[in-house]
């Protein structure tokens, strides 16, 4: 594991207060939680400690003679210097010290940007979870992409994380893709059988259907036609999900569980979490539906718009509009957002079908305790798409009322993405409809490029990319210039070794050199920006990161001659550029792509 150097100067600030206390330079107060940070202007040293500011009030003094006082504690020896401009202490690491920091990355070789975060504490990413009615669709491809890094950062971050796709296997959703699947199935077989009006009518779906004929022939069209319909749609539910996982695996992407939704039914937990609810008093009978009342109030009036089974037949009920989701994110009069309330169970006067009652949510509230209590998973990271929005505050009000506790529980929402092509956003003709599958962009431009674009902006960020800037092998596309890097490192260390070299393997690790410096200097940053990004579920710092790194590298690179120097000078800056490689290499694989040693 790796020693954060912002967490030893942390502490060495923290003594330096505590000594400035002892000696009656700063009275006694509580140190309050501060945080280093790294100043924008790199003349203004390493890190920036701004916790003056923070204890002008307590300490009743100005903040710039408290920055002094903390200054004139600080011990920080061979480590760094400080200096005090206004009511910042900055810190600026020594050239020795950097030198000792080079061989502790390589003394832990792929270990480097490993963290202790976690403790081995069991963690987990749901994340993919489309419903099965089609194949993987580009909107997806943002959600795992994102899932993955995420999972791949716990597990830096020392914990130990389990992936998993839940799987949407119930609900009328699932009776509309079956009869669809059906249709075309039975048109396979030759038959004029007509697609539900509301129906999916992807050629994705066409090809299930031909699939099963061709496997099992005319088995369905002699069965009872309800019992055909339920047959051929789990079986396309079947063959969707074998299909998503072979284009998810092109994306190097795997699961250690896909969980039914229909099991926290038929298991009887769903039932067993509602009767929980209900003794708390959030299960609320309303107009012939159950709903869910996180204060345990009458059902507000106006919620429950759609009222007839024709209005959620016509829906399709393919996304997260249940009843009462509109209010969610809705504000009372006072400014305040209202307590959730939102149906569980709709009534049999607008869905006559028992199995189809059970709206998403009624599904939710079962899922988030067998993720959190019945599993142990802390925490529990869900990824969502921006549709899912206003089911956000009801997961949380549920995990609330079943006594999990705050935190354990973490949705992350991600804007969708536009595709663009020489400034014209992209159809698919040779699809149906609209949908873009993630194995058309793929065959375009590569998995590591789509997955470096789906990470190159905050997941709130709406964006579009252009495939053809993606498909260049030069500067212009991100994830080539990452990648060239980590080939221009390997490429160093084979010439090296092929052409014998002359160096001093005994030399001392001293970079006087500012570009040797501010590299080092930046690759020392990785152990915290694998923190930023388990704590903060933004995978996007590490595509600002591994560009910094390379355009460092690339800097020392133009400056620092390699082969042409002192056998002690060579042997040194081919130890830099060894863990560059290693740092390079460990970001590519956090987010999930190659590291090519030839390009």
């Amino acid at each position: 594991m790796a020693n954060m150097v912002r967490d030893q100067l942390k502490a060495l600030v923290t003594q330096a207060i505590q000594s400035a206390q002892t000696a009656g330079d700063l009275p006694p107060f509580e140190i309050p939680s501060f945080s280093l940070d790294h100043p924008r202007q790199s003349e203004m040293g390493d890190y920036a400690v701004s916790i003056a500011m923070q204890l002008a009030r307590i300490a009743r003094l100005p903040p710039p003679q408290i920055a002094q006082r903390i200054a004139q504690h600080l011990q920080l020896g061979d480590m760094a210097s400080a200096e005090v401009v206004n009511a910042f202490v900055n810190i600026r690491l020594s050239p020795a010290f950097l030198s000792t920091k080079v061989r502790e990355v390589l003394a832990l070789g792929e270990n480097w940007g490993h963290i202790d975060l976690g403790k081995g504490q069991k963690a987990q990413v749901e994340h993919g979870s489309a419903n099965p009615t089609g194949f993987a669709t580009i909107g997806t491809a943002r959600n795992v992409t994102v899932g993955d890094t995420l999972a791949n950062t716990l597990e830096a971050a020392g914990y130990s994380v389990h992936r998993e796709w839940y799987v949407n296997d119930a609900g009328t959703q699932i009776r509309v893709f079956g009869t669809s699947v059906f249709a075309r199935y039975a048109q396979a077989a030759g038959l004029d059988e007509p697609m539900p009006e509301t129906g999916y009518q992807g050629d994705d779906v066409a090809l299930i259907g031909k699939q099963i004929y061709e496997r099992d022939g005319e088995r369905y069209l002699q069965m009872p036609r309800e019992a055909a319909v339920r047959a051929v749609g789990r079986l396309g539910i079947d063959l969707i999900m074998a299909h998503i996982r072979a284009t998810l695996l092109r994306l190097g992407i795997r699961y250690d569980n896909f969980f039914s939704e229909k099991s926290l039914h038929t298991s009887g937990l769903a039932g067993e979490m509602f009767e929980v609810l209900s003794g708390k008093g959030q299960i609320i009978e309303h107009e012939g539906a159950q709903w869910f009342s996180e204060d345990g109030s009458p059902i507000r009036s106006g919620q429950g718009k759609k009222q007839t089974a024709e209005d959620y037949a016509a829906s399709g009920q393919t996304d997260s509009a249940d009843e009462g989701g509109d209010e969610m994110t809705a504000l009372d009069e006072k400014g305040k957002k209202p307590p959730v309330q939102a149906v569980i169970m709709r009534s049999s006067k607008v869905i006559p079908n028992p199995d189809e009652r059970a709206t998403y949510f009624a599904s939710d509230i079962p899922y988030v305790w067998h993720k959190a209590v019945i599993r142990g998973f802390n925490p529990a990271v869900y990824v969502w798409g921006e549709d899912h929005q206003a089911d956000v505050p009801r997961v949380y009000a549920a995990a609330k009322a079943l006594g999990i506790p705050d935190g354990v529980v973490r949705i992350v929402i991600y804007r969708f993405i536009t595709l663009m092509r020489g400034g014209e956003e992209v159809r698919m003709g040779k699809r149906k409809g609209n949908a873009i599958w993630i194995d058309d962009v793929i065959d375009e431009m590569g998995a590591d490029a789509l997955r470096y674009v789906m990470l190159s902006r905050s997941v709130d960020t709406k964006f579009a990319f252009d495939l053809n800037v993606l498909k260049e092998h030069n500067e212009n596309n991100p994830v080539f210039y990452v990648q060239y890097g980590h080939a221009r490192t390997c490429s160093i260390q084979r010439k090296a070794t092929d052409e014998a070299w002359p160096m001093d393997r005994a030399a001392v690790l001293s970079f006087e050199h500012l570009s040797e410096q501010m590299l080092i200097r930046k690759i020392l940053e990785l152990p915290e920006v694998v923190e930023l990004v388990a704590m903060s579920l933004q995978p996007h710092h590490y595509t600002t990161f591994a560009r910094e790194v390379t355009q460092a590298f690339s800097k020392f690179y133009e400056d620092c001659r390699i082969k042409d120097s002192s056998p002690d000078v060579v042997f040194r800056r081919l130890q830099l550029t060894q863990i560059v490689r290693l740092t390079l290499a460990k970001v590519l694989r956090l987010m999930g792509m190659s590291a090519p040693e030839k390009m």
